[in-house]
């Protein structure tokens, strides 16, 4: 049996850059450990598997190289940017069904935006703590914001630093951040400086390696959760929460841009959304899956 299984760049800025992500359409036949299989060959940061829903439009299931997790912003643009291509849909608003919840995924003017679940601010994080992670001093770590760990669907770290030299210093050791998301029940760490190279919100890095991503070109829930904190911070205000900008992936040589729309009423988030393009579709056969 062979399986078709589509790739592309979801974020991607320019035609090198974006998080390759792949997509299996119609794949309701396929099970966990098929799927699990599947996403370990292929080795991307995540795959995303279509099925079919009786709650939404359509039910996606994401898997990482070494486990399956409850959302991932890439693949979902991924996913939904190849459905528009084989006009499959059209653009519009869907639902997706997702062990976040069922989400609205809106296609307009050629990008994927995302819902995301609305915030949840949770415990905040000593900066010795991590920066002995990141080997770095404590003292490129920014004061006035905290290290917190913030969800959008997603449990991430979030680590501001003072500059984008303080950001391309960062040596992270691997198996102490595998420990303390693993302790602190986190997916990865958000690393981000305020000083940008293209007008830009922030200016990011990713690192999840207890899920086998060492570091992540583009990270759309991690970006969803990054939005909200700095609107909680009053880092932006009501009129910029409507449109931020996020890029990421430029020290891998994969440049990358991140949509984030915040809607507000009386101080408070009420609806996230993640958006941005996908590159580069290409179709392979898969068919050692059952071996």
């Amino acid at each position: 049996m062979k399986l078709e299984i589509y790739t592309m760049n979801s974020f991607a800025k320019t035609r090198m850059g974006g998080n390759p992500a792949g997509v299996v359409l119609n794949s309701d036949s396929l099970l966990k450990k098929d799927m699990q299989r599947i996403a370990e060959k292929i080795g991307f940061s995540e795959i995303a598997f279509v099925k079919k829903s009786d709650r939404a439009d359509f039910k996606v299931l994401f898997f990482t190289p070494n486990k399956e997790v409850k959302l991932c912003g890439h693949a979902t643009v991924a996913t939904f940017a190849l459905l528009l291509c084989k006009n499959i849909i059209n653009e519009g608003i869907y639902k997706q069904e997702t062990k976040s919840g069922v989400l609205n995924v809106e296609c307009r003017n050629n990008k994927i935006y995302m819902e995301q679940c609305n915030p949840e601010f949770y415990k905040i994080l000593d900066k010795r703590y991590i920066a002995d992670t990141l080997n770095i001093d404590e003292n490129n770590i920014m004061d006035n914001i905290p290290i917190q760990i913030v969800s959008t669907g997603l449990n991430d770290i979030l680590i501001p630093v003072k500059s984008l030299k303080a950001l391309y210093d960062v040596k992270p050791d691997f198996n102490k951040i595998s420990y303390i998301c693993s302790k602190e029940g986190a997916v990865g760490y958000h690393v981000f400086t305020m000083e940008t190279k293209c007008s830009s919100m922030a200016h990011c890095r990713n690192f999840a390696p207890l899920y086998d991503i060492n570091e992540e070109s583009a990270t759309g829930t991690s970006n969803g959760a990054l939005g909200c904190y700095l609107y909680k911070y009053g880092i932006v205000d009501e009129n910029s929460a409507r449109n931020l900008v996020f890029e990421q992936g430029y020290c891998m040589g994969k440049p990358s841009e991140i949509l984030v729309e915040l809607d507000t009423y009386n101080n408070c988030i009420k609806v996230v959304r993640v958006g941005g393009t996908a590159l580069n579709i290409k179709k392979k056969l898969f068919s050692d899956f059952e071996k």
